[in-house]
């Protein structure tokens, strides 16, 4: 399989375009604040150490004096170093996976899914948030999930049942040495997802479109392109 400009979504928090390297004067600043940002960041300590699943060798590195130059690398270890606790639908907590749509719209109903439901658990449907389309190629086997029928329970929409049969099913996957999976969005009808289980696979990491995304007092959203 090749797909080009896949879309992954994250907020403009974590977003850190090229141009704040000119911001340092010299190469003892970026060595300090390197150094900074190691003190917490789980990328740079499992970059350093690895995790319980991840070999830190499987991450994409670059000299640590580019860091602030050529910034996709991060993305894509963050990716793998940050899970969420009980992790996702094709990923457990001890490793993370890359997530990403065939388009901006499939993936703002996905990252929308997840921040509808923090909302839930507060109460409070008032928020707004800017997100930044990160594209990426991928080249690759990844078997395909969209022909099978009825659908399997890994593609379930409640977390409690399709994270479970994913995670077991991406056991499986990565064991056969498959570079990750397509399969139809569960939030999206007719959208398409790709995860990939290797920090390898994911190529050409770039910036997309901007998307601010408001909920107004209940569980609908809106979703508008930032200029």
């Amino acid at each position: 399989m090749a797909e080009r400009a896949t879309v992954r979504l994250v907020p403009t928090a974590y977003y850190k375009p090229p141009v704040l390297r000119p911001l340092v004067d010299h190469a003892s600043e970026v060595e300090l604040l390197a150094r900074l940002e190691g003190l917490t960041s789980q990328r740079l300590l499992a970059a350093a150490e690895g995790l319980p699943d991840l070999d830190r060798r499987e991450l994409a590195f670059r000299a640590r004096e580019d860091q602030l130059r050529h910034w996709g690398h991060t993305f894509v270890n963050a990716a793998f170093t940050y899970t969420r606790a009980g992790g996702n639908r094709f990923n457990d907590d001890r490793r993370g996976a890359w997530y990403c749509a065939f388009d901006d719209l499939t993936a703002i109903e996905e990252v929308a899914y997840h921040r509808t439901r923090e909302l839930a658990h507060i109460g409070v449907f008032d928020d707004e948030a800017v997100y930044v389309a990160l594209l990426a190629d991928f080249i690759g086997d990844f078997p395909d999930l969209r022909t099978i029928d009825p659908r399997p329970d890994c593609l379930h929409p409640d977390p409690a049942i399709g994270y479970p049969a994913g995670q077991r099913l991406a056991v499986t996957i990565r064991a056969a040495g498959h570079d990750g999976l397509l399969y139809p969005s569960v939030r999206r009808p007719g959208g398409t997802c790709l995860v990939a289980f290797a920090p390898q696979t994911v190529q050409s990491v770039r910036p997309g479109a901007k998307w601010r995304l408001t909920w107004n007092g209940d569980p609908a959203f809106t979703a508008a392109v930032e200029t």
